[in-house]
């Protein structure tokens, strides 16, 4: 029995010649699958952890619209707890784990540390702030990690899973979780060109057994439908967007843009966004650093704010809980946002040995 099932809201829904039109056939797609999710289930658990934050090029936060000198933006990466029903029972899935102890060697940011010399040491200690691991988190919560079902990414970006899933020597810290990602990301993983490979950790995915590897074609729901993953191509290949229903409404977790207001730059106090909506009449702002597919990641960023659906505490920005939120900071003035996400909690956690029987009975039918 498998907990993964086919969303059909967003087949052909980019197929039109014109991208306009391809514009409105995905907000008109965004909006219906909306609907449907929020008919569903909530998760039964949600919880958002602050890693590490870390400075990233403002050129790439906020292409071609940021209006200062300051080089970088800070950005918290984050791992999200979430727990959801299933006709297998009670699953729990962490998102964007990452593993920052052992990704230094993604050869963009090895290289900005060589670049520095001898003062990097001193320098990183003032722009990179270590808040917490994921072990270190998960812990917190009385998780354990014999007791994680699923991990993902939105995409693979500086990313290495060899300790979580046992690769390159390593036996695996989750023993019995499975990896889902979108076809596309994992097998363009494995055969980068040049200038994607300088945000891929070397090795980062090297020796991990494929039974291990659930690979995802197009857009699905998982378990009860409180759960849904959406093909959101374009910040990578195989970029994809995780949807959550809680207590705040859709929760849409992705790195297609960095802040809230990369999602309704016109509302923007950063410099230079709210210009350039202006100017271009462009409903977002990309996070640029590869631009893979830059016509895919606008759609798709569109997709996402129409999903996620109005921000309760200021509803003229959207409900984004991105995977790596900037923030401001004292060395990198002018790229405080506007709004920001923040923490997040919902539910309560329960752990597996609460969760042992399987459950029985009639299950939701998911539309789609």
């Amino acid at each position: 029995m498998s907990i993964i099932h086919s969303v059909s809201h967003f087949k052909s829904s980019r197929d039109a010649a014109k991208p306009l039109d391809r514009v409105e056939d995905v907000r008109a797609a965004a909006e219906d699958f909306r609907k449907t999710m929020l008919a569903n289930p909530k998760v039964k658990f949600y919880k958002t952890f602050e890693l590490i934050r870390i400075p990233y090029p403002s050129k790439y936060g906020y292409l071609n619209a940021f209006g200062l000198l300051t080089p970088y933006v800070h950005i918290c990466n984050k791992l999200f707890v979430i727990q959801f029903d299933s006709e297998e029972g009670l699953k729990t899935l962490l998102v964007s784990p990452s593993d920052w102890e052992h990704q230094r060697e993604t050869p963009y940011f090895h290289q900005m540390v060589e670049d520095m010399g001898m003062f990097s040491k001193p320098v990183e200690k003032m722009i990179v702030k270590e808040v917490s691991t994921v072990l270190d988190a998960i812990k917190s919560i009385g998780l354990a990690p014999e007791d994680v079902d699923y991990i993902t990414y939105d995409h693979l970006h500086t990313q290495n899973i060899t300790r979580w899933f046992g690769g390159a020597g390593q036996s695996a810290i989750f023993p019995n979780a499975k990896l889902l990602v979108m076809r596309e990301e994992w097998e363009s993983t494995q055969a980068l060109l040049p200038w994607q490979n300088q945000w891929y950790c070397p090795n980062g995915i090297e020796g991990v057994d494929e039974s291990r590897v659930e690979l995802i074609d197009g857009d699905v729901f998982l378990g009860d439908g409180s759960v849904a993953l959406m093909h959101t191509k374009g910040h990578t290949e195989g970029n994809h967007s995780i949807v959550a229903h809680t207590d705040q409404g859709l929760l849409v977790t992705s790195e297609n843009g960095i802040s809230m207001d990369a999602y309704a730059p016109q509302h923007s106090k950063i410099k230079g966004l709210a210009r350039y909506a202006e100017l271009t009449q462009s409903e977002v702002v990309m996070n640029g650093n590869t631009l893979e597919f830059g016509v895919d990641q606008y759609l798709s960023m569109i997709q996402e704010k129409t999903v996620a659906g109005p921000y309760p505490k200021d509803e003229r920005f959207f409900n984004m809980a991105l995977s790596s939120e900037s923030d401001g900071y004292y060395l990198f003035p002018g790229t405080d946002p506007t709004v920001r996400m923040g923490e997040l909690e919902f539910g309560q956690f329960t752990p597996k040995t609460q969760t042992n029987s399987k459950r029985g009975g009639l299950w939701r039918k998911l539309v789609s």
